[in-house]
């Protein structure tokens, strides 16, 4: 059974999941490095999806973001933030995406899911204002889904 105490290995499955077809999923902003993927949620283990009250379908989508403050000689701290995330086709329809907090221990993680369709390229824009803030930072990134 998967444990809630593993919540890094599942950001880290998640890296090494999406990491074929992206292989940076980071971008720097000064202080603070996001990190972020989307992945089809069919690629996650039934116990994984079941934990987290995901819907486990070739037709549904999932983006994982977190967002680290730069700790010299360390990987950094997760820190919280304010973000919202927005996905948009290639024929111009947009999704907002909810996403919602998971903490365990030191992790902290925002993930959201959506529809995709086979073979759908989404663009997305991810807003990311770590919490004391004043600035928020843009994320962009598309990824291709495949259901079949």
């Amino acid at each position: 059974m998967f444990k809630k105490n593993m919540l890094p290995f599942l950001f880290g499955v998640l890296l090494a999941l999406t990491g074929v077809a992206q292989a940076e999923n980071s971008q720097d902003f000064g202080d603070y490095v996001v990190h972020f993927n989307a992945l089809n949620t069919s690629y996650l283990p039934p116990s994984v999806t079941r934990e987290y009250g995901l819907k486990r379908s070739k037709n549904r989508g999932m983006i994982n973001i977190a967002v680290l403050r730069k700790v010299m000689g360390t990987t950094g701290e997760p820190v919280t933030a304010e973000i919202t995330a927005s996905a948009t086709n290639l024929a111009g329809q947009k999704r907002d995406i909810e996403l919602r907090e998971v903490r365990e221990g030191n992790a902290i993680y925002y993930i959201g899911e959506f529809p995709i369709a086979h073979e759908e390229t989404l663009r997305f824009t991810i807003r990311v204002k770590p919490d004391g803030k004043l600035e928020a930072h843009e994320v962009k990134f598309s990824h291709q889904f495949f259901t079949q």
